[in-house]
């Protein structure tokens, strides 16, 4: 087993994997960017280091920064969690190169299910069914609209490299081609780095249905049964459960077969997840994620199998103590992601300090969580910031101990997604188990769901307010200092069943204002047009997630007070638009529906 592993991640689950090391008796490294300096979990590790800038491309992302930290902090493997680099093939060849253990699989494994499209020819290969679409990457609209010509709207683009949503956009018109392959484009380039896309056709109304498998390096290949991720928003899953509700034995073990010859096609090591559109009782590969994924727990519950530890033993060469006959599924797991999101904006990103934090307990309850009382949550990441788990020995005992857990956990400071969960639990849709993927955004009434109260303009990052020159070991060490805020933190909730959507900047108002702290990527309109209520006015990326802002009254642009790649905070003037009518349109513009 490896003595010293460094924790290329950060947030919650690089808290899981410091927690899984520690059980193991293994000596832990974290790393952290600029703006994680003062992140809870890092007070877990044995040792941490600090990368560099918040920017992620600067940190997490940084390849030759995380392996100097590695050597430098007498590190012998790397776990790199989710996100950032766990699915860069670069990465798992370069910690190799450099003798350290990787934990997770092979690179030829990464690259062969990294690229979507590879993945759908090994797919093909082990003989998986397979959404149409096309095989090759494209930047050419014309291409998207003769795959559109073919199979008909809708059709929904993807970034080939990647995933959680990102890169994805849904096309139901052709006048919506160009601008939805260039969004798709810029969301790919900013999360993975590159912008290749393809299409699909585009399923009206599945079920995603996913596969966990677990692999050694001895041949051994298992899969731990399937979940059902169709609670999703913005392509995003907000609700896991496992197993999935109402499926078929004979569609779950097919899926489970399928799954382990996908594996087995492009050599997998360690823990994997095959994902499947689920439809009319048929089913397709969409994607093989080879890494661990945010909906591990569930799977943990149902399998009693620790997939962190797993992995660790299967990266130091262990073996599989169990063959696909020996696994057993015992009862319901059903996980609630709790998100830094504003939902009565169309869960819009809102990062903020955390003012009171009290997560809930009990028996079949599990929280695993970055956050704490009195942090920062940083705006250069993704949003999610814990996630609530309830296990029972069926759906309903599950589901109302969730609902229990829910009523339970309190944040304040910021808004979160937890007024979201306590509705969907008790959706007679959730409760049936009939979710599809585009329940959320097209099905459900969310008017109830409240907004959050305007930000302060000009509310930005916590600045240092003193720094001290101290001697640590005899090292002359510079300390910036920290102290949080006086005023109000921004973000704090309304009565929780009250109020309805709350406009950025309202129709009383001339100004437009950023409803969260983000870039601007794009300006739609210039100064003089004429514009009508909900029109788009500008594209915000924040948390990872690009948000329309749409005009909030009809008018003419009067001045336009940013662009294209300035820093803007939460209550800052985006634009004026001057007319003497009201308008309703909501200047938080929700993305297409969810794709799947």
């Amino acid at each position: 087993m490896f003595a010293r592993v460094l924790v290329a991640n950060r947030g919650e689950i690089a808290l899981r994997v410091l927690r899984a090391c520690k059980d193991l008796q293994i000596a832990t490294v974290a790393v952290y960017s600029e703006a994680d300096r003062d992140a809870p979990w890092l007070a877990l590790a044995d040792d941490a280091h600090l990368l560099g800038p918040a920017a992620p491309a600067e940190s997490y992302l940084a390849i030759e920064r995380v392996l100097k930290v590695a050597a430098d902090a007498g590190a012998d493997a790397i776990h790199p969690g989710y996100g950032f680099l766990s699915e860069n093939a670069d990465f798992a060849r370069a910690v190799s190169d450099a003798g350290l253990g990787w934990v997770g699989p092979p690179s030829e494994a990464i690259v062969a299910m990294g690229d979507k499209l590879s993945a759908r020819a090994h797919a093909q290969a082990a003989g998986c069914p397979l959404v149409p679409g096309t095989m090759e990457p494209t930047d050419d609209p014309e291409v998207v609209a003769a795959f559109a010509d073919e199979y008909g709207f809708p059709v929904v683009i993807k970034a080939a490299y990647g995933g959680g949503g990102r890169g994805l956009k849904v096309v139901r018109a052709p006048g919506e081609l160009a601008e939805a392959l260039a969004a798709a484009q810029r969301e790919a380039v900013a999360s993975f780095g590159r912008g290749e896309v393809y299409v699909e056709r585009y399923l009206t109304r599945p079920r995603h249905i996913e596969i966990q498998v677990l692999a050694d390096t001895h041949g051994g290949v298992v899969h731990l049964g399937e979940r059902d991720c169709s609670t999703q928003r913005r392509h995003q899953k907000l609700i896991e459960e496992a197993p999935a509700p109402g499926l078929d034995p004979d569609v779950r073990a097919a899926m489970g077969d399928a799954a382990v010859r996908v594996s087995r096609e492009v050599g997998y090591t360690g823990a994997g997840t095959c994902e499947f559109l689920y439809e009319d009782g048929g089913f397709f590969f969409l994607e093989m994620n080879t890494r661990l994924q945010v909906e591990h727990p569930v799977t943990e519950l149902v399998s009693g199998v620790d997939l962190v530890h797993w992995q660790l033993r299967i990266a130091a060469g262990e073996r599989l103590p169990f063959t696909q006959d020996e696994v057993v599924l015992r009862g319901h797991a059903i996980e609630a992601r709790v998100n830094a999101e504003d939902c009565g904006r169309g869960f819009a990103p809102t990062p903020g300090r955390i003012t009171r934090w009290r997560p809930p307990s009990g028996p079949g309850v599990r929280v695993d969580a970055g956050a704490a009382e009195g942090w920062a949550i940083p705006r250069d990441y993704d949003s999610m910031i814990a996630k609530v788990i309830a296990y029972g020995a069926d759906r309903d005992e599950a589901r109302g101990k969730l609902a229990r857990a829910l009523e339970e956990f309190v944040i304040e400071g910021v808004p979160t997604t937890i007024d979201f969960h306590r509705l969907a639990v008790a959706h007679p849709d959730f409760v049936a188990g009939r979710v599809s993927t585009v329940s959320v955004e097209r099905e459900w009434d969310l008017s109830e769901l409240p907004a959050a109260e305007p930000a302060e303009p000009g509310s930005g990052p916590v600045e240092p307010t003193r720094t001290l020159t101290v001697e640590v070991g005899g090292k002359r060490l510079e300390v910036a200092l920290f102290e949080p805020d006086a005023a109000p933190a921004r973000g704090a909730k309304r009565e929780r069943r009250g109020g309805g959507r709350a406009s950025g900047g309202g129709p009383a108002t001339e100004n437009l204002v950023a409803p969260m702290q983000g870039t601007i990527v794009k300006t739609a309109l210039d100064e003089g047009a004429n514009v009508a209520a909900g029109e788009l006015v500008l594209v915000l990326e924040a948390m990872k997630m690009e948000n329309h802002i749409n005009a909030h009254r009809d008018g003419v642009v009067t001045a336009l007070h940013v662009a294209a790649g300035d820093v803007v905070n939460a209550g800052d003037a985006l634009a004026t638009i001057s007319s003497e009518g009201d308008g309703d349109g909501d200047p938080l513009g929700r993305d297409e529906d969810v794709d799947r």
